[in-house]
């Protein structure tokens, strides 16, 4: 099967969008691709501070939310979103593409890797622990390393059609992640391109992923002739 890219819009906001206005956005355009009215899209943005529980969420991990919490249909716990995080909603027709959700998740991770590392960044999968992961120093052990969340994924599939995506951080503030227990997991710490020494701005992030994104449909995709 090959995989066509020029004909999925890329869209990326100039300026951060309320999360809510983008998730109904989101919506509309993934029912508008089910119906065959509509391209697939990959939406980059950013959104003002907010805390959003997926259909996992456990309230309690809100420990001390100083900003607004919002409740939502993508799979995971409780997330942090703000200035500084690249967030990619990707909208997909698995239809076309392959029936495969756990596939889906796998390549989506698989893309973000690909592109931190061609920016720097060793990122990876941790078994067990859905999103993206990076080693750094523990100051608990001397010299030793911890791993710690660089990026999260949190996907929901309607009509076959993906919603939601991933979120990489690239130079929030990462005190704002205190106010829950990011992911569910309270033993690992959060991180950052900047934190990690590796300061990179959204055009050229958003440029590794296009580097990248042919070879992530493509690994996706391939799961389509097993079932089609």
């Amino acid at each position: 099967m090959t995989c066509k890219t020029d004909d999925i819009e890329w869209r990326i906001a100039p300026a951060p969008v309320p999360y809510e206005a983008a998730v109904a956005e989101m919506e509309a355009r993934a029912a508008a691709i089910a119906a065959g009215t509509a391209r697939e899209m990959v939406w980059l943005l950013e959104h003002p501070p907010i805390y959003t529980g997926g259909t996992s969420a456990d309230p309690a991990e809100l420990r001390d939310p100083h900003f607004p919490v919002v409740q939502t249909g993508r799979g995971g716990r409780y997330t942090y979103h703000g200035p500084g995080q690249r967030i990619g909603y990707v909208m997909l027709d698995l239809n076309r593409r392959g029936r495969d959700v756990r596939q889906f998740v796998h390549a989506l991770e698989g893309w973000v890797i690909a592109a931190l590392g061609d920016l720097g960044v060793a990122a990876f999968r941790a078994p067990g622990r859905v999103g993206i992961w990076t080693n750094i120093p523990d100051l608990a052990k001397d010299g030793g390393m911890a791993e710690a969340k660089i990026g999260a994924i949190g996907v929901r599939v309607r009509r076959w059609v993906t919603l939601h995506g991933f979120s990489v951080n690239l130079s929030p503030n990462l005190s704002h992640f205190s106010g829950i227990v990011p992911c569910g997991l309270a033993d690992y710490a959060v991180t950052s391109m900047e934190m990690l020494g590796r300061p990179t701005d959204f055009a050229t992030f958003d440029a590794a992923l296009a580097l990248r994104f042919a070879a992530f449909l493509q690994t996706h995709s391939s799961t389509a002739e097993n079932w089609a």
